[in-house]
């Protein structure tokens, strides 16, 4: 079994899509594996059928995962239900339970992004529930919910500009894993900014984000994640509310 790796602050272990080198992607029982082996959040991909229901789903096309070769905002949530035997899950099912959601958003517009936001709303899930997707589809959250917890996708290593971090107010900065090093972890957190990072998957890489200060860990391998970080993995991420 691996050591745990000593740290001075608990690293949130993210599940990527839940834990799909056990179950299925973006399924409820990928994100109960995950956060039965110690997930503090399980990161999901939200997009909406025809019909405007919000469902867990990465890619735009069924073909992938199901086999089908339709784009999702051509089928009516009924049409999703048949074509996948109901193994796609809507969004309101996957905030049952206690566990922590962090939402990634592709190809969402300012009407999804409102349609998600109300879900989650409606469901009472607010503070169980965070954001993450580039600057476009982050100003779309924050204007849909001014208190929302935002973890903005950044793709380089020159820090944001002010402005944009001021119209935005995320919380965390959510980094490709390779971009990662000790000196962008520690201009964040001087920014106040938390740092998260995906999709690290090896042990070395782990390791490494962990030795750099990371206070978040994305990846698709969460058990050997956790048994890395042992009594420090943090048990939920932090919120702003």
């Amino acid at each position: 079994m691996a050591a745990t790796v000593a740290t001075e602050r608990a690293v949130v272990a993210v599940g990527h899509r839940g834990d799909p080198y056990r179950a299925r992607e973006n399924t409820l029982p990928s994100v109960r594996s995950a956060r039965e082996r110690g997930a503090g959040a399980v990161e999901v991909d939200v997009r909406l059928t025809r019909d405007g229901v919000p469902v867990l789903l990465h890619d735009a096309s069924l073909g992938r995962l199901w086999g089908h070769d339709r784009r999702l905002a051509e089928v009516t949530y009924d049409e999703l239900y048949e074509l996948t035997r109901g193994g796609v899950p809507t969004l309101r099912e996957a905030l049952g339970g206690d566990g922590r959601l962090m939402i990634d958003l592709p190809g969402a517009t300012e009407a999804s992004v409102r349609t998600v936001i109300g879900t989650v709303r409606e469901c009472g899930a607010a503070e169980r529930v965070y954001y993450c997707a580039g600057p476009g589809t982050m100003l779309a959250v924050r204007a849909a919910d001014p208190s929302a917890e935002i973890a903005m996708t950044w793709t380089t290593l020159a820090p944001p500009r002010p402005a944009l971090l001021t119209a935005v107010r995320p919380r965390w900065l959510n980094y490709r894993f390779g971009l990662v090093g000790r000196a962008l972890v520690e201009r964040d957190h001087r920014d106040g900014l938390l740092v998260s990072a995906w999709t690290a998957d090896t042990r070395r890489s782990m390791r490494r984000l962990i030795a750099c200060g990371v206070d978040s860990i994305t990846t698709n391998r969460i058990d050997v994640l956790t048994r890395l970080l042992g009594p420090e993995a943090a048990p939920t991420g932090p919120n702003t509310h």
